[in-house]
């Protein structure tokens, strides 16, 4: 470690002790704690490009900069070793610069304890340093799914659910209900050696690991020779055992018939937050997945994804040969080299670019997109700061009562034809989607998002009493500027009703900015979280789920509408086809899809339908024949 540097010297004078070897270096603010853990390849010049009179980098760069007031370093023998030392460092201290990978209770693990003569399995809220003796830790999963897993587990493994501990309480009690049933081997009996139980127990470990194939071989030798020596009704078990994981296994998705092993890691943001979501592929199945969630501010994709890297797989319960990432890394032959120094075997890491792996990234990004969905929509990790950010839009927006029911409009169209309108509904910050309203715009022939947002709230406060529609909001949100809350402080007037009202702005890159408000000042949110502002990062995610959801919701029904309005062209367009046999014809293949792959025979057995319309049909979609 470096020598003990002064305080009174400056932090540039200390740069000639710094040597040009491979090493970590950690940053320290006035108060001595470690705000940043950081390696290089040559100390001395990564040092000295924090340390310059212009320094490069993005706000949160800078901002850790300015609060350096020391800095100490480690000198190591090569990158690889530097690229380990940064990850357990940053493990330990949890610098408020770096991007963590932070345990949450949310994630339960379950804990195999492999390192007991008689293991258990428990859940878990974070991985334990017994894992270093030999525990396993799966996961993290959502709470749901790890009940449901723990249950299947049960019901296919014979094992212990009770609090004995073993080989302590061997022979002190009989068995319980749970051996006589075929649940448990019962170890408790004292003719149980711990070689069987922790036989059952690396079978439970090889299910958490996807590993199936040695499992029900296993399970199928076990039925079979107990159905050779008659002994039908411990046969019976196995089979039933058996039949259990070929369920569960046909429920998972296939997607690859190769039987790979590989990791995909899928990234998806929205302006507020970044999620990374992993995706498990085992025996050519997904069987796992886990999202992990950053602030939208904190880095670079690719910055993330290699802080994801180094943090995560220490702690993985298995590293497969394959790991797919989403974007270029940088420095990625470090990062391969401490892969493979963990998996103790070769590692790739991989950005599909065609075919199959890339359709397998698109589905990893598709769900990291719904799971950044969902985590907006249920306001991030906690009850406290959705009611901090839901005081703070009330204080905002002069809702003096406290805010408990917002609706919020958006409006979409697709040219003149196709103009939809959305009304989302959020109760106590949490979307109350039974709620949910959808309008086709009636009175307007051409694009003009301040008429149309006026027509829907007009239609909307003409049910103010219908109680279908849901009580009376304590603010309405409009998506867009001064001109549409202007638009609806208008229809509010028309109504002589006192509802606040306020916009959701965008920037220049359609992420959510800020609240126009009814006075046309605007609150610049985003401002305030390149702050360091709390209540402002917390109101910034719950409008950003909220805009989100009245665009995606408004943009539904203008796609259906323009879905129907194609099919509808598409077969007025064949002469023979009226309007009944327009129907007959949806009504019969389902779609305009179904209508155009249909052979002549399928079109000539219609009922209904005739030969000439029949031959019509075929003929307007196979031309080219």
């Amino acid at each position: 470690m470096s020598p003990e540097l002064s305080d009174r010297q400056p932090l540039d004078a200390r740069l000639e002790f710094v040597p040009t070897n491979p090493g970590v270096y950690l940053m320290k603010d006035a108060t001595g704690s470690i705000i940043y853990v950081g390696k290089a390849i040559n100390l001395r010049n990564r040092l000295r490009s924090y340390f310059t009179a212009n320094p490069q980098g993005n706000a949160k760069v800078l901002a850790m900069i300015s609060h350096i007031a020391d800095f100490q370093f480690i000198v190591v023998s090569s990158e690889l070793e530097a690229l380990m030392l940064e990850a357990t460092l940053i493990k330990k201290h949890q610098p408020h610069y770096n991007i963590l990978l932070r345990d949450d209770k949310s994630y339960p693990y379950i804990r195999v304890t492999m390192n007991e003569l008689y293991p258990r399995m428990v859940k878990a809220f974070r991985v334990g340093e017994d894992k270093k003796q030999g525990a396993r830790y799966y996961g993290p999963y959502l709470s749901g799914d790890l009940f449901r897993a723990l249950a299947v587990l049960r019901e296919i493994f014979p094992t212990k659910t009770c609090n004995r501990v073993f080989p302590r309480d061997i022979g002190k009690e009989r068995p319980c209900l749970n051996y006589h049933i075929g649940r448990c081997i019962g170890p408790c009996r004292g003719d149980v050696s711990s070689d069987d139980y922790r036989a059952v127990m690396q079978d439970i470990c090889r299910f958490l690991e996807g590993k199936y194939s040695p499992i029900i071989e296993n399970l199928r030798q076990k039925m079979d020779q107990a159905a050779d020596e008659l002994r039908f009704e411990e046969a019976s078990l196995w089979r039933d055992r058996l039949q259990t994981l070929d369920r569960l296994i046909e429920k998972q998705q296939a997607v690859s018939d190769k039987g790979d092993n590989r990791d995909i890691v899928g990234l998806a943001r929205n302006g507020n937050e970044v999620c990374l979501q992993k995706l498990e592929i085992r025996e050519g199945r997904l069987v796992s997945s886990v999202s992990f969630f950053f602030p939208e501010d904190q880095a670079e994709p690719a910055d993330l994804v290699a802080a994801f890297l180094t943090q995560y797989y220490p702690d993985a319960a298995e590293i497969p040969r394959e790991i797919f990432v989403p974007v270029e890394l940088p420095e990625p032959e470090g990062l391969v080299d401490f892969l493979k120094s963990l998996r103790h075997g070769a590692c790739q890491l991989i950005v599909p670019q065609r075919g199959a792996n890339r359709a397998l990234l698109l589905l990893a990004n598709e769900n990291a997109e719904q799971s950044l969905r969902r985590h907006t929509l249920l306001g991030g990790h906690g009850q406290t700061a959705l009611q901090e950010a839901m005081r703070v839009l009330g204080e905002a927006t002069g809702v003096t009562t406290g805010v408990h029911r917002i609706e919020a409009y958006d409006i979409s169209n697709t040219g003149r034809q196709d103009i939809a309108g959305s009304q989302v509904v959020f109760f106590e910050g949490k979307p109350a989607r039974q709620q949910y309203r959808q309008y086709k715009v009636k009175t307007i022939t051409a694009p003009d998002d301040y008429e149309a947002m006026r027509e829907v709230l007009r239609r909307r406060i003409a049910h103010l009493g219908d109680e279908t529609f849901g009580s009376r909001p304590d603010l309405i949100l409009v998506d867009g500027g001064k001109g549409h809350v202007q638009a609806a402080l208008l229809v509010l007037s028309e109504f002589q009703l006192a509802i606040p009202v306020a916009g959701m702005v965008k920037d220049e890159r359609h992420r959510t900015r800020g609240l126009a408000l009814a006075n046309g000042e605007i609150l610049e949110l985003r401002n305030l979280v390149a702050q360091q502002d709390a209540s402002a990062m917390g109101l910034l995610r719950l409008l950003t789920a909220i805009q989100d959801e009245a665009h995606r919701f408004a943009q539904r029904l203008n796609q259906n509408m323009l879905k129907k309005r194609t099919v509808k062209m598409s077969l007025e367009t064949i002469r023979q086809v009226g309007p009944s046999r327009r129907r007959l014809l949806l009504n019969h293949f389902l779609s305009i899809k179904g209508v155009s792959e249909a052979t002549l025979e399928q079109l000539l057995a219609l009922p209904g339908l005739g030969t000439t319309a029949a031959h019509a049909t075929y003929q307007h979609f196979h031309e080219e024949t």
